[in-house]
């Protein structure tokens, strides 16, 4: 059973991009290599050869996985979320109760993360540790070094 995974429309775009981006050109390029070192003679003593289809099963792994993800990709309508609770989506900001330093956070999918633009992942400890919660809530968030109690102060869909 795959696990279902949300979108925004810019982020699904972007995994279909790359997605044709290894299916139309990096797997012929593959094909190539495959090619080229076939040419040169004895398959079993051709390191070239070895290397050129070690790399195309390693592409086709990649292929397949983002087929999946994308055969399991649902697109949010960020305009239906309810603000009352972080979810997907939903931009949290909260206060370090230790040093009393605000952040803000938009939780998005593992693919769309992006912790310099403020996107972390709701499967992230910190995610996991905001989600379903509400304003006024404090999350006890497990993370390598000890435990981090975070505030929440405000739920948007900026």
């Amino acid at each position: 059973m795959s696990k279902v995974s949300y979108y925004t429309e810019e982020g699904l775009k972007k995994l279909r991009a790359e997605l044709n981006q290894l299916k139309d050109v990096e797997r012929p390029k593959a094909s190539q290599a495959i090619a080229e070192a076939r040419d040169k003679g004895d398959l079993s003593e051709n390191a070239e050869y070895d290397a050129a289809k070690e790399a195309q099963g390693m592409l086709e792994m990649q292929i397949a996985k983002l087929e999946t993800t994308l055969a399991n990709a649902r697109i949010i309508n960020e305009s239906e979320l309810d603000t009352s609770k972080a979810l997907v989506l939903s931009t949290v900001e909260v206060k370090n109760k230790a040093n009393n330093a605000k952040m803000k956070y938009k939780l998005v999918a593992q693919s769309e993360a992006d912790l310099k633009s403020g996107k972390i992942s709701v499967d992230s400890p910190i995610g996991k540790g905001l989600l379903g919660k509400k304003v006024g809530d404090v999350a006890t968030i497990a993370v390598p070094n000890g435990n981090i109690e975070l505030e929440i102060i405000s739920i948007s869909r900026d």
